[in-house]
């Protein structure tokens, strides 16, 4: 409001001078500018009047008084104070520098007049900002604190209260879908007995926002083109404490395809592009098929050098039939090479780290599978906690772009102390330091500790993945490990190795590798009175010390999404190593895993594994190389590394000792599920699975009869300590001397 004006009672006069007073900050020529009247003119009361409207309106000025003596037009303000600092006190929901920008939106910032207007607006931005998280039961009371030099301490006591948890959700106007059917695509829902964990039962206006979105996706991918949905009626409970939603939607009818067509410039591709439409006539229209072609036909024409190519799909309904037209509107624009790559944001790591990394060259044709390839082998180097890759057109040559290689850099040295259990190995101890990035050049070094029951070692490693400008990798290791046995508490023997290796990896392809290598190690085996048979049957062939140079050569091929929860692709590896001087054998490894996705949250997953050693030269294949089954990561439901040959012995020591074996043989199937009520969070998970495999000694045959077999169910978490995996498991097929172990678990490695 403003404030009356006076009564002047003054005769019109000629003003011989102008003084302004009250200021402290503002500049004078404000005051000037808003004045009707300069020295020489006429002032009259309709001009005081206009001159205080003018300067209340500046928003500088809390009091305007227009004085007059002696034909001097004496202008009087008072100044609103500046707001020197705003604080925030019990908010925890917001990031206290966001929430200042959100405010300077509205005009209520540090360095602003203060108006107490701006300050209520402020106070209404700040409340709809926790609305918005689903706490209406948020209390904000503002204190203002005087400051000298006309200013004031904007506090903000914010009592955020408890989210409303939603305790109903209802769709009104669904015929040709159930109502759980359709809320099965909310990521919001009611109380559940995983809400716990996922919180998809408090309220939140952008969850909410994003469930409407996959509504309408469900409905258009089923050909519902005609579909609406009204705004969402939101209802809180008189305590605040309670939400209840309802969707109003209007279905309409479903279209099926009466023609697909192309149009638009081709290129003389018509053939090639068509084979890129998937739908054909007399299918239902599906929007998420729709925009699958579209930018399939957008990434074909990216591939060539269109890297602005656009196809507009365009659906023309018949209404008297329930069909549609669809027709692909092809725009290519112009063809365009690629003049310069600039890297930008690392302020650590070389250009050249991240250039050769780049599929994309520069003086080529813009390629738009090159530049995704490109980004996401910088991705994967694992030095960024960003990488952004555009395109930005050069001015004045329309047939050419730069590439900008923008990354955000993450500190890549590391320093791990952990602790694992395993239902096999027990405690678990680990340390370690790696740094990946060394001084920016790409390299890694590292250096790891870990030791349990049965196991310890200690490896030092260096790897440079780009030992050569053609991707040739070389890495270098010293290594000691010790090993005792896993369930005797005697001691019985001990097996101690030390050595070290360098191997180089060999790119054949984008997912292809080739690997050869060698190590040389000193393996020293300690037996007692009391050992098994078989190790000291190890000792009399080769004796306490034997020493072994082990070439090996190997492939694989990765097409994984993730390694740590894949959801698609597959995984190869083949391994072969050759032993010489002590110890003479070779060792034959494969193994095949493969993951398919069955619609959004499931996933089938299979594995196989198969070695095969045998010794040459005359002698067996040593004992202390054996591989092992049983338990997690092989065949569940038996203690680990328990299946394939064993030794009894009574006497001063008695029990058993698993010998573990020269060949194996492991099959799983794993079907992952998500958990109710989790949405799609792929780091919790569970999973339904069946195994088989078995161990099978030196010179014994391979037969399938034996293969031992169980079921089970399980769950996978990538926790904070890691990954981590529980199964409960039955064995289907045990015999008598198995040992059975129904549930096991195993944190800091994953399965």
């Amino acid at each position: 409001m403003l404030a009356p004006l006076p009564s002047y009672g003054f005769e019109p006069f000629v003003v011989r001078d102008i003084r302004v007073e009250g200021l402290q900050r503002t500049d004078a020529g404000t005051i000037f500018a808003n004045l009707p009247v300069k020295v020489g003119e006429s002032f009259t009361e309709d001009d005081a009047a206009d001159a205080i409207r003018k300067l209340y309106a500046t928003g500088f000025f809390s009091d305007v008084q227009i004085n007059t003596t002696d034909d001097v037009l004496v202008v009087v303000v008072q100044e609103r104070p500046t707001i020197a600092a705003i604080e925030f006190e019990g908010m925890k929901s917001f990031d206290t520098k966001a929430i200042t920008e959100s405010l300077k939106g509205v005009g209520f910032g540090e360095g602003r007049i203060f108006d107490r207007s701006m300050l209520e607006r402020a106070e209404f931005e700040l409340k709809q900002q926790f609305l918005s998280k689903g706490k209406y039961g948020v209390e904000i009371t503002s204190t203002i604190t005087p400051l000298p030099r006309n200013r004031v301490g904007i506090k903000f006591d914010v009592f955020e209260g408890d989210v409303a948890r939603i305790r109903s959700i209802s769709i009104v106007g669904n015929e040709a879908f159930s109502e759980s059917d359709l809320l099965d695509t909310f990521q919001l829902s009611t109380p559940g007995w995983l809400t716990w964990y996922t919180d998809a039962d408090k309220y939140s206006r952008e969850k909410l926002e994003g469930d409407i979105e996959n509504l309408r996706s469900y409905y258009l991918d089923r050909g519902y083109l005609e579909f609406t949905v009204e705004p969402p009626q939101v209802a809180i409970s008189p305590d605040r404490k309670e939400i209840h939603i309802t969707v109003t939607i209007h279905e309409g009818k479903p279209y099926t395809l009466s023609d697909v067509k192309l149009a638009g410039e081709l290129l003389g591709l018509n053939e090639e592009i068509q084979q890129l439409i998937t739908v054909k006539p007399g299918e239902t229209f599906s929007a998420a098929k729709t925009n699958e072609i579209s930018k399939s036909i957008t990434d074909y024409l990216g591939d060539l050098g269109y890297a602005f190519a656009n196809v507009n799909p365009n659906p023309v309904l018949d209404r008297d039939n329930n069909t549609a037209d669809l027709t692909f509107y092809v725009d290519p624009s112009r063809r365009v090479y690629v003049r310069r790559i600039d890297i930008g944001g690392n302020t650590r790591t070389r250009d050249r780290v991240i250039r050769r990394e780049m599929r994309q060259q520069e003086a080529a044709w813009y390629d738009a599978a090159d530049i995704k390839n490109s980004r996401d082998r910088v991705d994967r180097l694992g030095y960024f906690q960003d990488v952004n890759v555009t395109t930005e057109p050069v001015p004045g040559s329309p047939d050419q772009v730069d590439v900008n290689v923008n990354v955000k850099e993450k500190p890549t040295g590391m320093i791990n102390l952990g602790v694992g259990y395993g239902s096999s190995e027990k405690a678990i101890l680990s340390a370690g330091i790696s740094e990946d990035n060394v001084f920016g050049s790409g390299t890694n070094l590292t250096f790891q500790f870990n030791t349990s029951k049965s196991n310890r070692a200690a490896v030092i490693s260096h790897t440079d993945p780009y030992w050569t400008l053609d991707g040739i990798s070389r890495t270098t290791s010293l290594f000691y490990r010790q090993t005792e046995p896993l369930y005797n508490n005697d001691g019985n023997y001990r097996i101690k190795s030390m050595g070290l290796g360098m191997h180089f990896g060999v790119p054949i392809s984008e997912n292809d590798r080739v690997f050869v290598g060698a190590d040389f190690e000193r393996n020293e085996i300690t037996t007692y009175t009391d050992s098994p048979p078989s190790y000291e049957q190890f000792v009399q062939e080769y004796g306490n010390k034997a020493n072994a140079i082990i070439f090996s050569v190997g492939w694989s091929n990765d097409t994984r999404d993730s390694a740590l929860v894949p959801n698609e692709g597959s995984y190869t590896r083949l391994k072969a190593d050759l032993s010489t001087m002590d110890l003479k054998y070779t060792m034959l490894s494969a193994q095949q895993q493969y993951y398919l996705p069955l619609g959004r949250d499931y996933t089938l997953a299979f594995n196989g594994l198969v070695d095969w050693g045998n010794g040459y030269g005359g002698k067996s294949y040593p004992l202390i190389k054996n591989v092992y089954a049983g338990g997690m990561g092989t065949v569940r439901g038996y203690e680990g590394s328990s299946l394939g040959p064993k030794e009894e012995r009574t006497g001063s020591w008695s029990g058993t000792t698993y010998l573990g074996g020269s060949k194996r043989i492991v099959g799983n199937i794993q079907l992952y599920l998500p958990i109710p009520g989790a949405g799609r969070d792929r780091t919790l998970r569970w999973f339904a699975f069946a195994d088989g495999g078995q161990v099978y000694g030196n010179g014994q045959k391979v037969e399938f009869s034996e293969l031992r077999y169980s079921a089970g169910l399980g769950l996978s978490w990538s926790s904070p300590m890691g990954p981590l995996q529980i199964s409960w498991a039955q064995p289907l097929n045990a015999k008598d001397g198995d040992e059975k172990q129904s549930f096991q678990f195993q944190i800091g490695t994953a399965f």
